[in-house]
């Protein structure tokens, strides 16, 4: 981002209205990130939500991961910085922002974390890029979603049904967004019946406590369409997976999505 350092006083009648604006129209301010680097050539930070700090073990496994994440990114700037001085000029600085929410706690035991990026490193937009975590509390670490289904082969019967489901979904989506998909460009080509390729997964929050009500797949922007339709998010209900699921996966799986609650991840 270039930044002027030029000021000029704005108009007392401005600074009046400004004051007299109500708190709903006042802009959020971003949470205090919990790691940062900043330097002439990066602009980089991570932060963790509220619910992810209350538990000792997971905050510190996603802040080592975000600082690793982090010092990579630092090296590649310094390394661009040095070769290519100009790119960096008045105040322009590598952005990268690394943010994790929790959107659901299963069982008292499987919590799911949506991580978001994004980079700026110039060029007409910034990039902006979804994954999901399943932090395992009982075992501290993070794990998959194989063990709550009978199978999860590569073209198997399990990923085939999960990429049908969520392409139906998406393409549901865009028909409530009013978005015309007919063009000629296959989106959807990149969605494959894979566990690292049918899409970043998440457990839905349900309407019964401590349950799943299934799965949202998260695609960030250019996934499934060009960049200005922005990310997706889409819902698959559990029952539509249902004849896939282990004894495990059945043991966590109830109910109706809950409504959607807001985090302070960013």
């Amino acid at each position: 981002m270039i930044t002027s350092h030029r000021r000029s006083t704005p108009p007392l009648a401005l600074l009046l209205g400004l004051l007299l604006l109500p708190p709903a129209l006042a802009a959020a301010p971003k949470p205090t990130p919990d790691a940062a680097v900043t330097a002439k050539y990066i602009d980089a930070s991570v932060t963790l939500d509220a619910a992810i700090r209350t538990d000792a073990p997971l905050a510190e496994n996603l802040l080592t991961e975000g600082k690793r994440w982090m010092e990579k990114n630092r090296a590649e700037a310094a390394k661009e910085f040095k070769a290519s001085p100009e790119l960096f000029r008045e105040g322009r600085a590598w952005t990268f922002e690394r943010g994790y929410a929790q959107t659901a706690k299963v069982g008292e035991r499987y919590v799911s974390i949506v991580r978001t990026d994004y980079v700026y490193t110039g060029g007409a937009h910034p990039n902006t890029d979804i994954d999901t975590i399943l932090w395992d509390t009982d075992a501290k670490k993070q794990i998959s979603v194989r063990p709550f289904f009978k199978e999860t082969a590569d073209n198997g019967p399990t990923l085939k049904a999960l990429r049908a489901a969520a392409l139906a979904a998406v393409k549901a989506e865009k028909k409530e967004r009013g978005i015309d998909d007919a063009g000629s460009i296959d989106w959807y080509k990149g969605i494959e019946p894979t566990l690292l390729k049918v899409g970043a997964v998440s457990l839905a929050p349900s309407t019964v406590a401590d349950k799943s009500a299934g799965l949202d797949f998260h695609y960030p922007p250019y996934a499934v369409g060009p960049y200005a339709e922005g990310p997706y998010t889409v819902f698959v209900p559990w029952e539509t997976f249902k004849a896939y699921l282990s004894p495990q996966g059945l043991a966590i799986f109830a109910g109706n999505k809950a409504p959607e609650t807001k985090t302070d991840s960013k």
